[in-house]
């Protein structure tokens, strides 16, 4: 085995275990134990830290963190994924726009600058964990065997991954990979480069299988790599100029021929493979439709990362989700979702509300609480009012889509084959709900990366976007999604892009996708933008336009100070 005990990154040393000190940009291993080829768990645990490096934010519980300078929560890989992806979209706000001095406000706003803190840290902690997958890589390079090479091909998927979100969000991006010399300092690679990098891994680890068609519970597996090459080629024309609509939709029929003949069946009698129930996704027990889960006909979760209240703590994921989405206020008590926090900053918008208009039969915001309360003082109403900073007063929709609940606190009661109540419980004596569940401070909820709902609408929108494949099918495919949910099927002349883009959104809500889909439809920026509440300017509830350079979040100053020779995206 060819041991390297770190590598250096960009002027960071980082290791398999790391303290940071973002103040000088060095940080060190801290635990030899990962790097000791001699521990017979040395490769479990290395492998390990490649998918804790996505949930947590440290080693030593949720207050450490690999990124200093930046509060460990903020700072955790899902939770900066989430609000660059988000708060910035016509989905969300965060209603106390002065946190992180502030940075976030921001973000919510369109106007952010290259050193705002936010797309500092989601920077460092993409890089961060770009080299901790290298360096189980390049510790592992001359082992042969199976299991470990299964293992690899498990880091090369998370990498690309963490590759994938820095082209997404920041263009270009610092590049290394385990073949670089200890010492040797990354290189500014163009998007395309990165691009065709991130295609070159995920073909070669899907064509040749190198991964396991059957992962255990919590690792990434053949659907997994595949779904992420799928989601590259979506994307294909704004991350390197040319379209792939042609290869997003092969990748998209060999997932969904892997998964269709159980789970929800639409009314043309195809099994589709999708969980009978949407919300069931998104509660406790989701583990059953992850990889490796207990539903094997109803894994519709094909990436996804995997928490659990007492063993994967982070104030990212869906702790976070869950904790902001809610108030704790008496319209909203925090025991009724299993959540013992309560942070009262996330609120939908009018944009986002609106989507739902005449669906009333539509699944997907059941768990939404909307309307005025006067008795409580609390106002969710549609439009979103200001920043307030007061819980419950500044109006916007209480989107809640994950939740810390139970189907049922008896597993042996369970009927997956039903929908999911908003509450487990009963009413005592005294006319009093007591929820049947506890209210913990972690969620043991996992967190989708990419599902096979997805998957079925990417292959509508290539027929859309780029005329490719069956036109049957690709209306038969948003149906699928549609039918599940509860909403009438769209008929033949209703296939645009603009429906699409609806159906997505009241799909995929809160999973860090909607920037990316505005952005690849010409809804974000340019002459073809939409305008929604708060764009542009945080004090405007109707909005204003963008400028087109907020396509791109902005190289971190940092890196520029570091590395001289980076250039800046247009416009910062």
């Amino acid at each position: 085995m060819n041991l390297k005990k770190y590598l250096l990154f960009g002027g960071v040393v980082l290791g398999l275990g790391m303290t940071s000190c973002v103040g000088d940009l060095d940080l060190e291993p801290n635990d030899p134990n990962l790097v000791n080829t001699s521990d017979p768990n040395f490769k479990a645990n290395a492998l390990a830290i490649c998918y804790s490096g996505i949930a947590c934010s440290g080693i030593s519980g949720p207050g450490s963190s690999y990124v200093g300078g930046l509060d460990a929560g903020t700072s955790a890989y899902l939770r900066t994924i989430f609000t660059l992806g988000e708060f910035c979209s016509d989905e969300l706000v965060w209603i106390w726009p002065n946190d992180e001095a502030g940075s976030i406000g921001d973000i919510v706003a369109c106007n952010w600058s290259s050193n705002n803190s936010i797309v500092y840290g989601a920077y460092y902690r993409l890089l961060g964990h770009i080299a901790i997958c290298n360096q189980f890589l390049a510790n592992t390079a001359d082992d042969t065997d199976a299991e470990t090479l299964e293992m690899r091909a498990q880091a090369r998927t998370l990498r690309a991954y963490s590759y994938y979100n820095m082209i997404d969000l920041y263009g270009q991006s610092s590049f290394i990979t385990e073949e670089a010399e200890v010492g040797e300092q990354p290189r500014q690679a163009t998007r395309k480069e990165v691009f065709d990098f991130i295609e070159t891994e995920l073909k070669e680890i899907v064509d040749q299988k190198l991964i396991s068609d059957n992962p255990v519970y919590g690792r990434v597996g053949l659907d997994g790599a595949e779904a992420l090459l799928a989601r590259l080629y979506l994307n294909a024309e704004v991350f390197s100029g040319t379209p792939r609509w042609a290869d997003c939709q092969t990748r998209c029929e060999n997932i969904i021929r892997r998964h269709q003949g159980g789970g929800f069946v639409a009314k043309d009698g195809t099994a589709t493979g999708l969980a009978k129930e949407y919300l069931y996704l998104f509660c406790e027990e989701n583990n059953r439709y992850m990889p490796g889960g207990a539903n094997k006909a109803e894994n519709e979760i094909l990436f996804g990362i995997a928490f659990d209240q007492d063993m994967t703590q982070s104030y990212g994921g869906p702790t976070f989700i869950v904790a902001g989405t809610i108030t704790n206020t008496p319209v909203i008590p925090r025991q009724n979702y299993g959540c013992s926090g309560e942070w009262s900053c996330i609120k939908g918008i009018q944009q986002m509300a609106e989507r739902f208009y005449g669906l009333s039969n539509d699944k997907r915001d059941d768990l939404w609480v909307r309307g005025n309360y006067p008795e409580s003082d609390e106002d969710y109403s549609d439009a979103f009012q200001g920043f307030t900073g007061a819980w419950g007063t500044t109006g916007g929709n209480v989107i809640i889509k994950f939740t810390g609940n139970t189907i049922a606190k008896d597993a042996s009661k369970i009927d997956y084959n039903k929908p999911l109540t908003l509450f487990d419980g009963q009413y005592d004596a005294d006319g009093v709900w007591q929820p049947n569940y506890d209210a913990t401070a972690f969620m043991t909820t996992d967190q989708p990366i990419i599902r096979l709902a997805d998957i079925y609408l990417m292959y509508t929108e290539c027929y859309i976007n780029g005329n490719v494949g069956d036109r049957a099918k690709a209306l038969n495919y948003i149906n699928y999604v549609r039918e599940r949910a509860g909403s009438p099927d769209f008929n033949s002349a209703e296939l645009t892009r603009k429906n699409l883009m609806d159906e997505r959104s009241r799909e995929l809500y809160l999973e860090s996708v909607r920037r990316t889909d505005l952005i690849r439809n010409g809804y974000f920026v340019g002459p073809q933008q939409t305008v929604w509440q708060v764009k542009g300017n945080i004090n405007n509830m109707e909005g204003t336009r963008i400028e087109d350079k907020y396509a791109l979040y902005p190289i971190p100053d940092a890196v520029l100070n570091s590395q001289p020779e980076f250039k800046q995206n247009p416009g910062y």
